[in-house]
């Protein structure tokens, strides 16, 4: 009776949202491309450079710190233990140098970021890089964070986050503790792995970006941005602008691959990339924060190289907010905040990037769109810190670490730690899902599309013919 109940009520409060939706001028997607799932908007706001355990190790219910008894400690390069952890490295001084922040005789373990650092500061940044990574796993022991890291101790903090703004939302709504970066190493490949599940090419790229052997350990490569096979895999500007000053000949090549908004565009469903101070930077005066391998459809022939598809498509933070406002919002939206809001380690803090990201979510909420919406909160990648879970090998390319991420919806499960093991591709996973698009790859096609956060309705019963 009780289950009869709630299903009733959830096709009753799906039915007033449709009512709402369609009075407040906005029509839901077009049924022929309809899938499975009662949602017609899915926002995406990308963050950046976090670990779980990082921030949500202490998260009640989760796989967190509280399970790291037994993990390995960490260790040297030959294998022999630390006896406490490499002095944390302030990697913001010029030269880099101790960050006197932090004792010099922190124990081998992880410990508290906020003890010696609160959220409300900086702290230095950490390496996180495509091979560094790959040998900070270490074949899945974790074990080598501190050694590889040239933050070094630091990459084993973590933050009680508890009574920061996030929190609270993962407390009401979904937060998922097996979801994984796509791919190893930093933003700039993960930002890929977001919107197109691949790794870009770079055929005869120059000499001196591609990765060599280190001289006094030549079984481990160098991070430079390319693979010697051909693959960028680290930091790279695009051919298309906006742009770091760099020559053409050392700016990624317009890729050719297909991506998600390809697939939308087939499909005739909108969408657009909102980054913060893109209009400053196209204008030709970017802020000092502004990240250019942070947009990851610029990279593409299709997209970048296209004036109709550039206005179309990839727009500034404030049309975010605007498109809210006025009801053209397109059906699949990216937000990627400016660098002071996005909580990257180095430039910015962690607490004036959950502000930032909990306005945002309260304007959504307040937003016409809310009552069709699944919202996901996640980071591109670990930044550098540890986290004790291994990620499940499945390619060449990843999966990284596990990552935080929240699903925000009135479909999402309340009060809920989805265990279900995700990665960056079953984002794309939930799209195809609902539009009903054929995957970008293997990666995808394999991916759980995060429907286990949400409580769907039951379907109608089957008409009786009699």
């Amino acid at each position: 009776m009780l289950r009869m109940v709630g299903t009733s009520l959830a096709s009753a409060l799906i039915a007033v949202a449709l009512a709402l939706v369609t009075q407040r001028g906005l029509a839901p997607a077009a049924q022929d491309t309809a899938g499975p799932l009662p949602i017609d908007y899915v926002i995406v706001i990308y963050l950046e450079n976090h670990s779980f355990d990082n921030l949500y190790g202490l998260f009640p219910g989760a796989d967190g710190l509280a399970n790291t008894e037994g993990a390995p400690p960490q260790t040297d390069l030959d294998g022999s233990p630390y006896t406490t952890l490499p002095r944390p490295v302030d990697t913001t001084l010029r030269p880099p140098g101790p960050d006197p922040r932090f004792p010099d005789d922190l124990p081998n373990r992880p410990f508290d970021i906020g003890r010696y650092v609160p959220p409300t500061e900086k702290t230095g940044d950490l390496i996180h890089a495509y091979y560094r990574h790959q040998y900070q796993i270490d074949g899945g022991k974790m074990d080598r964070f501190a050694y590889w890291s040239d933050a070094k101790g630091l990459a084993m903090g973590y933050y009680d986050t508890t009574g920061l703004p996030l929190a609270r939302w993962a407390r009401e709504y979904t937060l998922a503790d097996r979801f994984f970066q796509a791919a190893f190493g930093g933003s700039f490949l993960n930002h890929l792995w977001l919107v197109c599940a691949c790794t870009p090419v770079w055929p005869n790229a120059p000499a001196d970006v591609v990765s060599i052997p280190f001289p006094d350990h030549p079984d481990y490569l160098q991070d430079r941005s390319v693979r010697p096979d051909g693959y960028a895999v680290n930091t790279t500007q695009p051919y298309y602008p906006p742009y770091r000053d760099t020559p053409d000949d050392h700016r990624l090549p317009p890729q050719r691959l297909p991506h998600i908004g390809d697939r939308l565009d087939a499909a005739g469903v909108s969408w657009a990339w909102y980054a913060g101070g893109w209009n400053d930077a196209v204008a030709g005066h970017p802020g000092p924060l502004f990240q250019y391998h942070h947009q990851p459809f610029d990279y593409f022939a299709d997209v970048g190289g296209d004036p109709a598809a550039r206005a179309r498509h990839l727009k500034d933070e404030a049309d975010f907010t605007t498109a809210l406002a006025n009801g053209t919002l397109p059906h699949v939206s990216w937000v990627k905040p400016y660098g002071a809001d996005n909580e990257h380690p180095g430039y910015a803090d962690v607490i004036t990037g959950e502000q930032h990201v909990e306005a945002l979510l309260r304007q959504i909420q307040a937003s016409a769109y809310w009552f069709r919406a699944a919202v996901i909160v996640t980071y591109d990648e670990h930044g550098g810190y540890w986290d004790h879970v291994p990620p499940p090998v499945v390619d060449e390319w990843g999966p990284g670490e596990r990552v935080p991420a929240l699903v925000i919806s009135p479909f999402a499960r309340r009060g809920y730690v989805d265990h279900t093991v995700y990665d960056t591709t079953s984002i794309l996973k939930l799209i195809e899902t609902r539009w009903r698009l054929a995957p970008l790859g293997s990666r995808d096609a394999a991916a759980s599309d995060l429907t286990g956060a949400f409580e769907l309705p039951a379907p109608p019963p089957p008409v009786n013919s009699r």
